[in-house]
């Protein structure tokens, strides 16, 4: 499985996982969270492996160790994941430490 791949699997299981998941009075935010997952997933399995958002997230230390395909961001990163409601691009930017707002 290719690194792209490998963050598409990661975020369609977050997707899920807000999907799944049961709160009163939650006004549709994790339909909205798991959407913006699963547009992340789709953006992600379709970049290259040598893609820039890729070899950043390589460089964050987002791939469980050296030379791994497994995707695995850390705690943190999991928190910002499961609460994300924008766009992919900016998804994986902050994920890299990259993203600032304008």
């Amino acid at each position: 499985m290719s690194r792209s791949e490998s963050l598409a699997v990661f975020l369609r299981a977050q997707a899920r996982r807000c999907l799944d998941r049961v709160e009163t009075r939650d006004d549709g935010r994790n339909a909205r969270r798991a959407l913006a997952l699963l547009d992340a997933a789709a953006y992600a399995g379709s970049l290259p492996d040598d893609d820039p958002l890729i070899r950043m997230l390589d460089e964050a230390g987002c791939y469980r160790g050296a030379g791994s395909e497994e995707f695995d961001p850390g705690e943190d990163a999991v928190r910002l994941i499961r609460s994300w409601e924008g766009e992919p691009h900016d998804l994986l930017l902050t994920l890299a430490g990259a993203w600032r707002p304008v």
